[in-house]
């Protein structure tokens, strides 16, 4: 008996440890595809040896270990960070959209935070007095009114100004880099959510936005662009192998970055754009819809990889707050034939043809800001076909495309 025990308790360590075996050999992380700009400066820092460096990020600036940028710029013994600079939403990623932040002093590193959303979106001469170099790393969404790229922009700016070079470290547009998608920009819409004439979802990496950005609107920066390695223009986020982290409070997943070209659209419009749930940008409703109607109607288009449940909410905050609402969930069921702008114009028109006396576009007539152009709006209001609204939509893309071919780094 004692022998058997033995034996059991024998097998037992033996059946133990081949689990803890195991278990650890899976905890290994795989190799990402993409090796990311910031990796690859990580392991030869030669561009900023021995510079006082500036760094614009937020939270979704790690390298593939999720090692923030913040940390491997603060312990390197190759240069000195000097200064941080927050976006939207800030350095640590903790503020609302639109929130106006203050600059302050970093708890983790003691080293001055500039914000770029706040009183200037500009580095102002004071801001860059300790800098040698500038440095951006952040990851965008691939939609033209995120208002990360202009940061971007307008930082390109403030370092031409002051002969600061500017080096960009590039990661992926989480959509891809084949779909374009317009319209594109009017100059006289113009705005932080929407700075430049591109499209609506333009296809393209922050490093080649850069490098368009600094030729056609004669930024005029010392530019230098840390490429990805491995990086494909047919890759969604998913094929990367790469961490996601979310890029803003209300942008938590890669199926709200999938959306959003489509249902950010509904932020000029009183219905909610599911801003106060637990889905944002995939809900969208008003107390007025009828959800089954809406999701029929919507359905009944067709439209290419996508489809639409009838749903309710609640949303906790931002429009519609505390008031039951009825619309629709967007799925997003094939990515890369999804038409994210017909898509959400098509569920614009929808909304405004089944409810005309409780659709409206917001009195602020921001939706010109987020569509960069007034055409589209009075186009839905006098009840034009979606046919005729795509048609020049499309048309405005095949204008740029021969514009953009010129900047883009990865086949």
């Amino acid at each position: 008996m004692k022998k058997w025990i033995g034996g059991l308790a024998a097998l037992t360590l033996v059946t133990s440890s081949v689990v803890l075996l195991d278990a650890d050999a899976k905890s290994k992380p795989k190799k990402p595809k993409v090796e990311l700009g910031v990796d690859r400066l990580r392991d030869d820092p030669e561009l900023l040896a021995g510079k006082r460096v500036g760094l614009i990020t937020n939270p979704t600036g790690v390298d593939a270990n999720m090692t923030s940028i913040v940390d491997l710029f603060h312990n390197s013994d190759d240069f000195e960070l000097t200064a941080l600079y927050g976006p939207e939403h800030g350095v640590r990623g903790d503020a609302q959209a639109g929130s106006t932040i203050s600059s302050y002093i970093d708890d983790v590193t003691g080293l001055p935070v500039y914000s770029l959303y706040g009183a200037t979106k500009k580095p102002t001469p004071e801001m860059l007095k300790d800098v040698d170099v500038l440095v951006f790393d952040i990851q965008d969404v691939g939609t033209r009114y995120y208002t990360y790229i202009y940061t971007m922009a307008y930082a390109m700016e403030a370092a031409a100004e002051n002969d600061i070079p500017f080096v960009v470290l590039d990661r992926p547009n989480p959509q891809g880099g084949l779909r374009v998608e317009g319209p594109v920009l009017d100059p006289a819409y113009s705005s932080f959510i929407g700075l430049y004439p591109i499209p609506l979802k333009h296809g393209m990496t922050v490093g080649e936005l850069a490098r368009l950005f600094n030729r056609e609107y004669q930024l005029q920066a010392d530019l230098e662009v840390v490429k990805m390695k491995g990086w494909k223009r047919s890759m969604l986020y998913e094929d990367t192998g790469l961490p996601f982290v979310m890029p803003s409070p209300n942008m938590p997943t890669t199926d709200t970055v999938n959306v959003y070209p489509a249902t950010g659209l509904f932020e000029g419009t009183n219905l909610s754009e599911g801003r106060g749930t637990t889905k944002p940008f995939e809900l969208i409703g008003a107390p007025y819809i009828n959800a089954h109607e809406y999701a029929k109607r919507l359905n009944a288009l067709d439209l290419s990889g996508v489809t639409f449940r009838a749903a309710s909410f609640t949303p906790t905050f931002s429009k519609n707050a505390g008031k039951l609402s009825h619309g629709v969930e967007v799925y997003v069921t094939e990515p890369t034939k999804f038409e994210a702008v017909k898509t959400g114009i098509a569920m614009l028109k929808v909304a405004h043809d089944l409810y005309p006396d409780d659709f409206e576009f917001l009195a602020n007539d921001f939706i010109t800001k987020l569509t960069g152009n007034a055409y589209l709006k009075d186009m839905i209001l006098d009840g034009e076909s979606l046919e005729a609204i795509m048609d020049k939509v499309d048309a405005e893309r095949d204008a740029f495309l021969p514009i953009r071919k010129d900047y883009l780094l990865y086949k």
